[in-house]
């Protein structure tokens, strides 16, 4: 079985901010209970903890907008929006329910997120890597951001500026359940 490793403070200097544990998603609710933990497997944490180390000295931090995501939950997301562009088809499995990817974003000493150009899960080509229709300063950022990721030894998800995974996750982590966290599990008891 794949460990996964609750990321929090202090043991790692991030904010949290599931996007899924409230109604403001894609989805219009909660997919995730309020309450719900932020979790990496050992690998993913390992390198979430080097990326915090990089953004350090440049006196930022990162806010982790998702990391684990159960394979229910996956499919609660692929239900509503089945877009193989943005959303990976839990029959094929994501990353995210490996415990091996981790959405999200860069932060000033005063905790306000650096303008990437789209807001997290905006679903069109302006949120890919290298879109040049943005501002200067979001295309700064991105990169800033894929810099530290991609030299913490993340592998990026080219249409998201927000997704880093593990490199060859699927050949490497099984698909876990919200069992595998027992009484931590993240998804409400009245799970549809």
């Amino acid at each position: 079985m794949v460990p996964l490793v609750r990321i929090a403070p202090p043991d790692v200097d991030v904010d949290i901010a599931l996007a899924y544990a409230r109604a403001d998603n894609f989805t219009g609710r909660p997919v995730y209970r309020a309450d719900a933990g932020c979790f990496l497997n050992a690998d993913a944490a390992q390198l979430l903890r080097r990326a915090v180390d990089l953004a350090r000295p440049l006196g930022l931090r990162f806010k982790v907008l998702d990391a684990f995501r159960p394979a229910e939950a996956q499919w609660v997301l692929w239900n509503h929006t089945p877009d193989p562009g943005f959303l990976a088809d839990p029959r094929r499995g994501s990353p995210h329910s490996m415990g091996a990817a981790v959405d999200l974003t860069l932060i000033d000493p005063r905790g306000r997120e650096l303008d990437m150009g789209t807001p997290f899960d905006a679903f069109t080509p302006l949120s890919h890597h290298g879109n040049q229709e943005i501002s200067a300063e979001a295309q700064r950022n991105r990169h800033l951001l894929m810099g530290i990721m991609t030299t913490a030894g993340w592998d990026f998800y080219r249409n998201e500026w927000w997704h880093y995974q593990l490199f060859d996750a699927r050949a490497r982590y099984p698909v876990l359940a919200d069992a595998v966290l027992g009484p931590e599990g993240m998804m409400p008891a009245a799970f549809p």
